[in-house]
């Protein structure tokens, strides 16, 4: 229930692409989803890059290594990220009705940061943006918290570092 912004398909072949899934706690006032799949790539029996942004996983960017286990029915179960990217996943919710109530209006402002970003659904538009780790952090910053203060959007950080967290 994904789809990307811009339209682009920056992902792998199909042929070398597999659907990992995540377990978690579901966040408070969010849709109660406890499981989430994203697209990766294979890089050993048991460990993927993660090719997609994730939505409702604290922790999880795309770029990730991820160690998964697969159960009897061949679903990939992640158990643990092996390495971080170093990008920052920041989920931006557009307020209704306002200047930029869209995913498109949302991943406008931030494109030309080189900021990538994923859109839910339509019934449910939340934007999750991929912050890669040679972004200006201070200047994406700045404009999450411009937008909010304008009532553009609400903004969580699901995946940041520190030197996310000193900019």
């Amino acid at each position: 229930m994904t789809g990307a912004l811009p339209p682009e398909n920056h992902l792998p072949e199909a042929e070398d692409r597999v659907k990992v899934w995540y377990r978690f706690v579901p966040r408070e006032g969010w849709p109660q989803y406890d499981r989430e799949g994203v697209w990766a790539t294979l890089v050993d029996v048991d460990v993927a890059q993660v090719n997609n942004v994730p939505f409702f996983v604290d922790g999880a960017a795309e770029g990730d290594l991820v160690r998964f286990t697969t159960d009897p029915q061949g679903v990939r179960w992640v158990v643990e990220r092996v390495e971080w990217s170093g990008t920052c996943t920041i989920l931006v919710l557009p307020a209704p009705g306002g200047p930029k109530a869209t995913a498109v209006a949302v991943h406008e402002v931030f494109a030309p940061l080189g900021i990538g970003a994923e859109e839910h659904s339509a019934e449910f538009p939340l934007v999750a943006l991929s912050v890669p780790p040679d972004a200006d952090l201070s200047a994406v910053k700045a404009l999450l918290d411009e937008g909010e203060a304008a009532g553009w959007w609400f903004h969580q950080e699901a995946c940041v570092g520190d030197e996310w967290r000193a900019a």
